[in-house]
């Protein structure tokens, strides 16, 4: 014997609306205790269903159903991209290098090029990695940090065009083109200690050039005229070991240095050579949080650095120290019988930054972050 479901007369469905409740309850018992597995219940059943779609409104429907085409079409092509990793400052800042440009002194125009157009997610990735920092250390002291993350597109755009580094504006920090030596006293004697040591070392490296155009280790920037070679032993938080090999006692000396960044991608060490005849074009800086040191190593005549539109001229064995955020260049138009300008270039702390804000922009900015 098969039992199949009672079937609803058409005055139940009419029923008043007060009596729903215990007229459900009534049917859905006799309805689990009469049901089988049977064609005719099975019928039934889809039939209701499709009575109940009849019933419903007809513009409705096609709502719904061109909401289902929308998120089919927008899964469909979204599975199709292919996945897009996120810039990294280090790959920002180094990314002029493809095209042969060096420390963003030419304007590249890349979209990926942070000192060159900036990128709508960088604000929001360094704000990231500050609270990332705070959650393992502390806010403690992040004041400063926390209000330039925050606001850095009105400080990057409303700076006055003599000052404008092109990154990260760390606010309320003295603004001036050229520092004193006694704004880091310790490390400024220790280089003019260390001169010869330096100058013998950069005179090894300089004979290679008399075999060949461009020795191994050196890179050629670009100018507007005559020619600029580097050195580097720290290029953007990262050691070059090969070329620090080849000057081992300059390098040890870095590691003496108190406020020598050397954890960040805005930290570099390098020697910086001027042909007779060279200009470098007017450029910024890509953060107020360092200042720049140059230890003059040989300084024809006829050869100045002007920063902020103030001109200072190098001396040999004394350090320059100065703010390159400042739109700042650099000239060298001795004859060509005095030889090049050479200087050891080293990035330092801002004497105003705070221990704790140099760790935590350590962090933010570690290289490859």
């Amino acid at each position: 014997m098969v039992w199949v479901p009672l079937r609803s007369t058409r005055t139940d469905r009419r029923a008043p609306l007060h009596a729903a409740p215990a007229r459900c309850t009534t049917m859905s018992l006799e309805w689990l205790l009469d049901w089988s597995w049977s064609l005719d219940g099975l019928r039934d059943f889809i039939a209701t269903g499709i009575q109940s779609f009849r019933d419903c409104d007809t513009s409705a429907l096609a709502a719904v159903a061109c909401l289902l085409l929308l998120f089919v079409w927008y899964c469909y092509h979204v599975g199709r991209e292919q996945p897009r990793a996120y810039p990294t400052v280090n790959a920002l800042m180094q990314s002029a290098e493809a095209n042969g440009v060096q420390n963003g002194f030419v304007y590249c125009h890349s979209p990926e090029c942070v000192r060159c157009a900036h990128h709508d997610g960088l604000n929001q990735k360094l704000y990231h990695n500050l609270q990332e920092y705070a959650k393992r250390y502390s806010w403690s002291g992040m004041g400063r940090i926390h209000k330039g993350i925050r606001e850095q597109g009105r400080y990057l755009n409303s700076r006055p065009s003599i000052q404008k580094p092109e990154v990260f504006f760390l606010p309320d920090l003295p603004t001036m083109p050229y520092f004193s030596r006694d704004a880091q006293k310790h490390d400024v004697e220790l280089l003019e200690r260390n001169f010869q040591t330096i100058l013998c070392e950069f005179e090894t490296l300089y004979k290679a050039f008399s075999n060949c155009s461009l020795p191994q280790g050196w890179k050629m920037n670009s100018t507007p005229s005559g020619e600029w070679f580097t050195f580097y032993l720290v290029n953007q938080g990262m050691c070059v070991p090969r070329n620090c090999r080849r000057c081992p006692r300059t390098y040890r000396l870095l590691g003496s240095l108190r406020t020598c960044i050397g954890n960040n991608v805005f930290g570099n060490a390098c020697i910086s050579v001027l042909s007779p005849g060279t200009v470098i074009a007017e450029h910024y800086g890509p953060t107020n949080i360092r200042i720049r040191c140059h230890l003059g190593l040989k300084t024809p005549s006829n050869c100045e650095l002007v920063v902020g539109g103030e001109p200072q001229c190098w001396a040999e064995g004394r350090c320059l120290l100065f703010d390159d955020s400042f739109l700042h260049t650099a000239f060298h138009e001795g004859p060509p019988e005095e030889g090049p300008r050479v200087v050891f270039m080293v990035d330092l702390w801002h004497p105003n930054v705070a221990a704790a804000e140099r760790q935590a922009l350590d962090f933010i900015f570690a290289p490859g972050r």
